[in-house]
């Protein structure tokens, strides 16, 4: 059986089989040709908390009634609740003037000093922010007068302007939601200044919102939104199918099939974003089997990372060969790639002192070689590629433990450093290469505990270091080369795919494309054409 062949069946175990026809119930699809000013909606999962000041809830949703005093697009930062900003010469002070006549949902305004009163809930509770670089060299902010805000910062941080534009933690929030000041706790409401504000939610059932009528910016055509939780794939696209929905976005939210099913449908439209992250498995350089580079070399080398793509993705994620996609800023370098070949992971294997033991799994010094790789078991698409890296693998001589665990407990393994191979993704643009980078360099995510026995450590950690201070755009790029090389060199990072983002929607909605963020639906561009 072929490599493709076993991703494909082993992506579709444990799959409820669904006979889904090009057709059906497109007579419901479009029989309500009239409707323009509603949009359905679909997610897996609840919009849960939105407080913006935390991370549980769904970003899109977020996104809708939240914003920051920045804008992140494709040409560069653009205000938003700040009309304009300066930053002193030396790098460590940030005035911002704020728009004028913003008001929150509930009649706050939305000057200075609400949005002091968010940075300071946001400093309250700092050490949750601090895989952000910049809450660690942020001094003190102030409000002179309604109309500026002020940042202080102890050293000059080049992507400052990139992290005040996300939505998380940064997102400005009414006071009077606030609990005593606070939102590290909760908040008492979901109130922001955004384009839609939050009608309705049923738990798990859907969540309803409407256009803010005093919005600030351009008014957006969709009048309303209606986000319909369904968890299962094939369900989603049935209600596609009978009109039920508008819009399945989001590149976990659709598989492969089903865009290459409908790519030519003229009912329905497929739309493919630019590479926005990679999913890549990390290596735990401080275990025993993993510390020596030839190892984790050959694994590199047993990897065949264009049969994922095209037996998992059917190639909607092209195969990644570095950490960073090369359209990444700072990341087009020359690195040479890790190609598929396993007489030469062999090889490195038996370089390394392994040898086949009696039941052909390897051995050394009396230890065979059994690692585990941990996945969320709430991705089918990583349980897939783990059961089909465990067989190639096998294949080899190594034997590979599977466990799959839910969300937040497989997360706080990462963290901590308890895992031997782990599944992670990049963060994506806006926040790459410089934002997880940073986070490296503290137990953040994995990447500490990974790297933490590398010889050259220290060297990338000061690498990293200098890369946010400087503003030397020549020397900036050195610092990432310097970096991002020996990263590679190490073999730490095993990428696999570069992830895209996806839309399949009915071909009357229009406007529906990608931002500068894997998390952001454009629902402010989208439209539904006039019949």
């Amino acid at each position: 059986m072929s490599q493709v062949n076993i991703l494909k069946k082993l992506f579709f175990i444990g799959m409820i089989t669904s006979s889904v026809w090009l057709g059906l119930g497109q007579e419901k699809a479009l029989a309500d040709e009239s409707r323009t000013d509603t949009l359905n909606f679909v997610n897996y999962r609840d919009v849960r908390d939105l407080n913006p000041h935390l991370y549980a809830g769904e970003m899109y949703a977020q996104e809708m009634l939240f914003e920051t005093l920045v804008d992140i697009t494709s040409t560069g930062y653009k205000p938003c609740l700040a009309e304009r900003w300066d930053i002193s010469p030396d790098g460590r002070i940030y005035t911002f003037k704020i728009r004028k006549g913003v008001t929150f949902t509930d009649g706050t305004p939305c000057d200075a000093y609400a949005i002091k009163a968010n940075f300071d809930a946001i400093i309250e509770n700092r050490k949750r922010h601090t895989w952000l670089e910049m809450m660690r060299l942020l001094e003190k902010v102030d409000a002179p007068d309604a109309e500026t805000f002020r940042i202080f910062m102890k050293s000059p941080y080049y992507p400052m302007l990139t992290e005040l534009g996300v939505t998380r933690p940064f997102a400005m929030i009414s006071p009077k939601a606030m609990k005593n000041g606070s939102t590290k706790d909760g908040v008492n409401a979901f109130i922001g200044t955004g384009p839609y504000k939050l009608a309705k939610v049923v738990t798990d059932e859907y969540a309803v919102f409407e256009a803010n009528e005093n919005y600030w910016g351009e008014k957006p055509k969709i009048k309303r939104i209606v986000v319909k939780v369904i968890p299962d794939n094939q369900t989603r696209i049935l209600a596609l199918e009978k009109g039920e929905i508008d819009l399945i976005w989001g590149k976990n939210m659709i598989d492969a099939d089903a865009l290459n099913k409908y790519k030519n449908n003229k009912a329905f439209s497929v739309a493919l974003s630019d590479p926005t992250s990679t999913r890549q498995i990390v290596l735990n350089g401080q275990n025993p089997i993993l510390s020596d580079l030839k190892v984790r070399q050959a694994l590199q080398h047993a990897t065949n990372r264009k049969a994922i793509s095209k037996g998992v993705f059917h190639d909607t994620e092209p195969p990644a060969d570095t950490l960073y996609a090369r359209s990444v800023p700072y990341c087009n370098i020359a690195l040479t790639p890790y190609e598929y070949d396993m007489k030469k992971a062999a090889q490195l294997l038996d370089d390394a002192g392994w040898k086949a033991g009696e039941d052909g799994v390897l051995v050394k010094d009396g230890k065979r070689f059994e690692i585990g790789l941990l996945y969320n078991s709430n991705s089918v698409t990583e349980k897939t590629i783990s059961e089909y890296l465990q067989h190639e693998y096998g294949k080899l001589g190594v034997s590979v433990r599977l466990r799959g665990e839910e969300e937040q407990s497989y997360r706080d393994n990462m963290k901590n450093g308890l895992f031997d191979m782990i599944f992670n993704i990049c963060w994506g643009m806006p926040y790459d290469p410089q934002s997880s980078m940073a986070a490296m360099r503290q137990r953040v995510y994995g990447d500490y505990a990974a790297q933490l026995a590398l010889p050259d450590k220290k060297q990338i950690d000061d690498a990293i270091t200098a890369i946010l201070s400087s503003t030397d755009e020549a020397k900036r790029q050195e610092l990432f080369t310097f970096a991002l090389t020996h990263l590679h060199n190490d073999a730490i990072y095993i990428p696999l795919t570069y992830e895209t983002n996806k839309a399949l929607f009915s071909s009357r909605l229009k406007g529906v494309g990608f931002t500068q963020t894997q998390y952001e639906v454009p629902f402010t561009q989208i439209y539904f054409e006039d019949k």
